[in-house]
């Protein structure tokens, strides 16, 4: 076959693969549907029926996930929180992304699945990725005033 077939099959057989957006947009359908999944497991278990607005945390802690799950391998690695602290505006040294790590990692994979995303979300530790998510939900909650501020006089600042 001449240059020209070698292309056309080429870009054909990456179309039939599904190659770029749609295949990664698949994938990520499929990772949201396992956590559902696992969260309607949770439900039913009743082992976070205390909790208040367990639905929408539930939900909003699974696209959280995804979020920083940049490969949809089910769990978030070193290099996946290090690029999430940095989004988040807080830059970490190896070692200190290793020790947030390990304060939620239950299973010493080096990892952190989403099951033990939710246990840190949910349980009563206070490890630092946890504090720092929560300061970031806080600070996202907060409404800003819009539009032109009001004029002052000298004598209205306090």
């Amino acid at each position: 076959p001449d240059s020209f077939q070698l292309v056309f099959l080429r870009s054909f057989t990456m179309a039939a693969n599904l190659q770029g957006g749609k295949r990664y947009g698949a994938i990520k359908q499929k990772q949201l549907e396992e956590l559902q999944a696992h969260n309607d497991k949770l439900r039913s278990d009743g082992h976070y029926d205390s909790v208040d607005g367990l639905e929408e945390k539930l939900e909003a802690y699974a696209h959280k996930f995804m979020e920083f799950d940049e490969d949809a391998s089910g769990d978030i690695d070193l290099q996946e929180l290090s690029r999430m602290m940095e989004k988040l505006g807080q830059t970490k040294t190896h070692l200190e992304l290793k020790k947030m790590i390990k304060q939620v990692d239950t299973n010493n994979s080096g990892t952190i699945h989403y099951s033990e995303f939710l246990e840190m979300m949910f349980g009563s530790s206070s490890s630092i990725l946890r504090l720092i998510l929560m300061y970031e939900e806080k600070g996202k909650e907060v409404e800003r005033p819009k539009g032109v501020a009001p004029r002052r006089s000298l004598d209205q600042l306090p």
